[in-house]
């Protein structure tokens, strides 16, 4: 069962409007403003290198916020905040680098953000959502489509849910375009980079 209420198949299109509207009480209890728990939650990355293998990173600091609407999909937001600095790819060499002028300058660009600007249901327990994503000051459309992974009280009373996301960028349309040639062909770095995300939010206190 997905946290949105949503028309199932063709025949639910012709559904009177008291019927789409109707939400089940279990779906209606996830309504609400949420806070992303980072330490039970991933910010992560993957980029080829030298054309044959691939290297995962992630984001240690960042902060975000959900609001999820169990009747209208379209209502529900989310926000997020990234420390830049906060890099971590199992490599202090590599991490160094990524923080330079060749690539994040997070001395002048410290933060990443994304902020939504649509939210939509695809069907079964997946969802998509729209938004702008800032890198070193540029801003540029993202998707990332997400499964909903279920809710759950923890043994501390929270009460949480959970995502999983994907998305993909081109690296250089936000000036990421630091590179360099391989004897064989090629470049050391791929423009391509996978995004990837993990997230538990708890709800908050009403």
């Amino acid at each position: 069962m997905g946290i949105f209420s949503r028309k199932s198949d063709a025949a639910d299109a012709t559904a009177t409007t008291a019927e789409a509207a109707a939400v089940s009480p279990d779906l209606a209890a996830l309504s609400g403003d949420y806070t992303i728990d980072p330490s039970h939650s991933t910010i992560g990355f993957v980029a080829r290198h030298a054309m044959v293998t691939n290297v995962k990173g992630g984001f240690q600091e960042f902060d975000g916020t959900l609001h999820l609407d169990g009747s209208d999909p379209s209502k529900s937001t989310a926000s997020l905040d990234v420390k830049m600095e906060s890099v971590e790819t199992g490599s202090a060499d590599r991490d160094g680098h990524l923080k330079s002028s060749d690539f994040f300058k997070t001395d002048e660009f410290p933060t990443m953000t994304f902020r939504s600007t649509k939210a939509e249901a695809l069907g079964g327990d997946d969802y998509r959502i729209t938004g702008e994503l800032s890198i070193m000051g540029t801003t540029k459309p993202l998707s990332i489509d997400l499964e909903f992974n279920g809710a759950a009280k923890d043994p501390f009373g929270n009460e949480r849910v959970g995502f999983e996301g994907k998305s993909e960028i081109l690296r250089s349309e936000w000036g990421l375009t630091w590179n360099a040639a391989l004897e064989t062909g090629g470049v050391l770095v791929s423009d391509k980079i996978k995004l990837v995300f993990d997230i538990s939010a708890i709800k908050n206190a009403a």
